[in-house]
């Protein structure tokens, strides 16, 4: 019989929900009798784990963005630092998300917890004297990008590629006969996707800005058509009433099959982030933007310590898809770079291929699997 520990799991963003569901489930059936809860979502509640606090309570970025949602995120504190003082499970797994979950991990170290950290914090690329605090906080490590050992090892610190865990879970998405099925309306010639992020205060920032860009790419090919595959921790219906609002063009909103959609467009417009590594593995050319406060920039340009913020262009160290930034994340620009990819197939067809290359550098399937075996053994199994 297998041995009933206790696990807790901290995924506080979107991806961190879908990654961390494919880890619990392979936690569960190598340790059957393992009892796990977590701070996540829908995908983390329905792989077994039961939810303490719902990750829409905690998911923001920005200082501003913090000062905003400090009632909810002291909630959650207190709700998992209840959790974890009354029942110290022995193995403590944190899913990216650093300076929440690096609260959390020290509070479960002193607690006795053996300390598994599973896809790495973007200490990469900003920030990067926080590896000093994973190094000291972490028992084990499982990273997913083919790049991070390296980085880690310059700072001393030895951590497991275990491949990328989207492999597994793309498999799920349709073909794209079947995705054009579903999504491309008759008579329009190209479909374009909008993205503005799953964090609600990312969609303040960037939703404004994709509905105008829309609106001029529209008149400049009456020919295409606007979809928005809306993320788990997003509401559909605010999304609608704010495209609705803006008067710009028609958007359909698809819940529930982000991948069946990124797979039909011909071009996606996507804040960054794990999105556009998952539009990379599905084939789908892209144009990167991000923004964060004008409170936020200044901090943001001081620590952030690479090239690029897409994740297909830091693999491939070349900008493989456009990337709009700050101030040059506005409606024109933004437009004036679709429009041009949009009539360029030639263009696409190149940006294709060199994403097909980026996924051949992510490993093999089964990256939940041998996350799991590395945490597992902390605690003896």
């Amino acid at each position: 019989m297998s041995k009933a520990i206790t696990i807790f799991v901290s995924a506080g963003e979107a991806s961190g929900d879908l990654h961390g569901a494919g880890l619990v489930r392979a936690l569960l059936l190598q340790a059957p009798g393992a009892r796990i809860s977590c701070l996540g979502g829908r995908h983390l509640q329905e792989a077994g784990a039961t939810l303490l606090v719902n990750n829409r309570d905690v998911a923001v970025v920005g200082v501003a963005e913090v000062a905003r949602h400090l009632q909810s995120l002291r909630h959650a504190w207190r709700t998992i630092d209840r959790y974890l003082t009354d029942h110290r499970p022995e193995l403590a797994i944190f899913i990216d998300f650093p300076d929440f979950n690096f609260l959390l991990a020290r509070k479960a170290r002193k607690l006795g917890c053996k300390i598994f950290y599973y896809i790495s914090p973007q200490v990469w690329a900003w920030r990067r004297g926080r590896v000093r605090t994973l190094r000291r906080l972490v028992d084990r490590m499982a990273v997913i990008l083919p790049f991070e050992p390296e980085f880690y090892a310059r700072y001393g610190m030895r951590v497991h590629f275990v491949g990328h865990p989207l492999l597994d879970a793309l498999e799920e998405a349709p073909t794209r006969v079947d995705a054009c099925r579903r999504y491309r309306p008759d008579g329009k010639e190209l479909l374009v996707g909008l993205l503005p992020g799953s964090r609600a205060s990312e969609v303040r920032m960037l939703f404004p800005v994709l509905l105008q860009a829309a609106a001029r790419i529209g008149t400049a090919l009456p020919g295409v058509a606007f979809i928005l595959p809306v993320a788990p921790t997003l509401s559909a219906g605010d999304l609608d009433k704010q495209a609705r609002e803006s008067n710009t063009v028609p958007v359909q909103l698809v819940e529930g099959d982000t991948w069946g959609v990124i797979r039909a467009c011909d071009l996606v417009l996507t804040a960054s982030g794990t999105v556009t590594l998952e539009a990379a593995i599905l084939g789908t050319p892209m144009v990167i933007i991000y923004r964060v406060s004008k409170l936020s920039e200044p901090i943001g340009r001081l620590l952030v310590k690479t090239p690029f913020i897409g994740l297909p262009n830091l693999i491939a160290g070349c900008a493989i898809s456009p990337e709009l930034i700050q101030d040059a994340a506005n409606p024109r620009t933004l437009a004036d770079a679709a429009i041009a990819l949009l009539k360029d197939g030639q263009g696409l067809d190149r940006q294709r291929q060199e994403l097909a290359a980026i996924r051949a550098q992510l490993g093999q399937p089964g990256a939940a699997e041998r996350a799991a075996r590395l945490a597992l053994e902390l605690v003896g199994l």
